[in-house]
C-alpha cells in the first residue's frame, strides 16, 4: 500500500474512533463543521467486488445496518460469512471494517468507498493483519439491495 493511501486509512479510522455516527455535524477543535450524514440512508445489502488484489479478486455482499443501538456490518463471500463489524459515514465517506479469523492475530476487512446521497461509489479494499497491509484492492459497489 502506498504512503498516501496508508494516511487516508489511518485518517478515516480516526475520524471513526473519534466521532459518533448518529450525529448530523460535527465540530472539530478548529471549529470547523463535519458532515455527518444519517446513515440509515445506507442501510441494506450491497454487493462488493474486489479487483485488482494480489491475492484474491471476489465478489460477496456486504449488508450494514444502523438502529437505536449503533451501526453494524457483516460480509458474505460464498460460503464464508463474517457476521461481525461496524461502519459509519463521514464527509462523504463509507468505512465499514468487518471482523476477520487470522491464525492467533487480530484481523479486518475494511471497506472505504463514497458515500453520497444513500449510494456509495468506487473505493479501497484493505485486508488487514496483525495491524499490516497484507492485501488491497479496488472496490466497487453495485446497487443498495442487490444480494
Amino acid at each position: 500500500m502506498r504512503f498516501s493511501q496508508w494516511i487516508l486509512v489511518a485518517a478515516v479510522s480516526a475520524t471513526a474512533m473519534a466521532f459518533s455516527a448518529g450525529a448530523a455535524m460535527a465540530h472539530l477543535i478548529n471549529g470547523s463543521t463535519m458532515d455527518m450524514p444519517d446513515s440509515n440512508d445506507y442501510s441494506g445489502s450491497w454487493p462488493v467486488t474486489v479487483t485488482r488484489s494480489q491475492h484474491s479478486n471476489w465478489t460477496g455482499c456486504l449488508t450494514l445496518t444502523e438502529n437505536a443501538s449503533g451501526s453494524s456490518a457483516s460480509l458474505v463471500i460464498g460460503s464464508q460469512k463474517f457476521p461481525y463489524g461496524s461502519f459509519l459515514v463521514v464527509n462523504h465517506t463509507l468505512v465499514a471494517t468487518i471482523t476477520a479469523q487470522a491464525y492467533s492475530q487480530n484481523a479486518g476487512l475494511v471497506f472505504i468507498g463514497s458515500a453520497n446521497r444513500g449510494n456509495i461509489g468506487k473505493g479501497v479494499f484493505e485486508d488487514v493483519y496483525g495491524g499490516s497491509d497484507f492485501d488491497s484492492g479496488a472496490l466497487a459497489f453495485g446497487l443498495k439491495g442487490g444480494c
